[in-house]
């Protein structure tokens, strides 16, 4: 392990790896079930190919894990990215509407953008040219992705990682409905069936995130766990003798063998480019880079943010192995369209493991490794609360929120653009999106300031390649 990870170098050991890489696989796992819940419309392809996305969103991410491991040796964890894989899903349903597929061959076809992107990615990666853009980011700017991206995982933990609905499946949202509610009545009023699980579940919340924190305070190490559990009890108990349930009735009728078979049928190795054929020239192009932005941002946003965290970059704030952090991401996203899901990214949850200590990519391997063992222990992994997931994000957020001191808000040029940004990635819930709004504004501004010199020329480029993503691309 030390010869392979170098343990002692990064100042960490095998039990701390093992507790991060737990740690980020507990707060990750909720994309095993709501990925394929995404691309296949909630059921609408037919159970055939959601076990067939289910299985791809565990393999693809576990290989994608192991590369990041063995090729970076870094603690961060890939899956299917939120937010690009609902884009794909739009996709496919305009295609169905567009050129009268099926549900299952309209999917097939808009793999086959996955597969050209990863390629695309796996080249660019190779020759340096993404490393050379994350680079193109402005140091400010950069600086600045930390504390958006805890912006968005508190907004992920007080919001949509906590699935709460009525029986209508009407969303309800903990800071927007409960304590944005005027009255405890009027949430209650507003909710309905719903208000017991709210209930339950801000409390649970709470418990995992103030034992969280007392825990890291007082110096235990794996205090993001330890507060997860002790939420997760609090929950159970509360399902049992407050709203009547038992918390592991789903484990009396779970299937622990995997359906290798529906995935063989509808998404391995089944990339449609005859369908895709018919889409035309212009489309495609156009597909393929709006795909492209999303994702490589995401992945640039999350790593510099993750790793500033961590400490892990250098005095210029270039993080070292960045090539082989990003051709670990092409790989899974490769891997992902031949398997069966949407572009593989690396997740902003990855900060819960760091924060537990994870340095090297021994974390990354075990959760990929748990990832695998999903493929069989998906009905175990599931009964962990989202809400007890949840106290880990927000305390994460929190932490990597606190990186806004080491910004020069004294210079506007950089302030407006990180301000844009801390607002941008909760409410857009894309990290790529909101970095895509900090460049812009960071160029524009340099140029009304008549400093447009000091601006690169690949700014420049990527400003404008965001500019037509957002109101040129349709």
């Amino acid at each position: 392990m030390e010869k392979i990870f170098k343990l002692k170098e990064n100042g960490t050991t095998v039990r701390t790896e093992i507790i991060a890489g737990v740690t980020t696989f507990l707060t990750m796992a909720y994309i095993i079930a709501l990925n394929p819940n995404i691309l296949t419309g909630y059921g609408q392809g037919g159970q055939a190919l959601w076990n067939g996305v289910f299985l791809a969103t565990c393999i693809a991410s576990a290989i994608a894990m192991f590369a990041m491991a063995f090729l970076a040796n870094k603690p961060f964890c890939l899956g299917p990215g939120m937010g690009i894989n609902s884009f794909f899903a739009v996709v496919v349903a305009n295609l169905i509407t567009m050129a009268g597929m099926d549900y299952v061959t309209s999917f097939q076809t808009v793999m086959c953008i996955v597969f050209i992107e990863g390629v695309l990615f796996i080249v660019l990666s190779l020759f340096n040219i993404r490393e050379k853009i994350v680079e193109a980011i402005p140091l400010g700017v950069r600086l600045g992705i930390a504390p958006a991206i805890g912006m968005m995982l508190m907004n992920i933990g007080f919001g949509s990682n906590i699935y709460i609905a009525d029986e209508n499946y009407n969303q309800f949202y903990v800071m927007r409905d409960f304590f944005g509610a005027l009255t405890a009545g009027r949430a209650k009023e507003l909710m309905g069936s719903a208000y017991p699980v709210m209930i339950l579940s801000v409390i649970t919340l709470f418990v995992g995130f103030f034992t969280i924190v007392i825990l890291a305070h007082k110096g235990v190490k794996a205090a993001v766990i330890i507060g997860m559990f002790v939420a997760s009890i609090v929950y159970w108990i509360g399902q049992y003798f407050a709203l009547g349930t038992n918390p592991f009735a789903a484990l009396e009728s779970a299937t622990f063998v995997p359906a290798f078979s529906d995935m063989a049928a509808t998404t391995l190795f089944k990339l449609n480019f005859a369908g895709l054929a018919n889409l035309g020239v212009f489309t495609v192009i156009t597909l393929v880079i709006t795909f492209c932005l999303i994702d490589m941002f995401d992945t640039i946003g999350t790593l510099v943010g993750t790793a500033s965290r961590a400490g892990m970059l250098d005095k210029d704030g270039n993080m070292p192995n960045m090539k082989e952090a990003l051709l670990s991401d092409a790989i899974g996203t490769v891997t992902g369209s031949l398997t069966g899901t949407s572009t593989i990214t690396t997740f902003i949850e990855s900060a819960s493991g760091v924060e537990a200590g994870g340095r090297t990519g021994l974390t990354a391997l075990t959760t990929g490794v748990l990832f695998v063992a999903c493929i069989f222990l998906a009905p175990i992994a599931a009964i962990i609360p989202a809400a007890a997931t949840s106290s880990a994000l927000v305390y994460v957020g929190v932490l990597m929120v606190k990186a806004l001191k080491s910004i020069n808000f004294d210079d506007i040029s950089v302030a407006v653009p990180v301000i844009l940004m801390l607002l941008a990635m909760p409410v857009s819930s894309s990290i790529g999106h909101a970095i895509g709004l900090g460049m812009i504004s960071y160029t524009i501004i340099k140029l009304l300031l008549g400093k447009g010199k000091e601006v690169s020329v690949l700014t420049y480029v990527i400003s404008v390649l965001f500019l037509i993503k957002f109101f040129l691309v349709v």
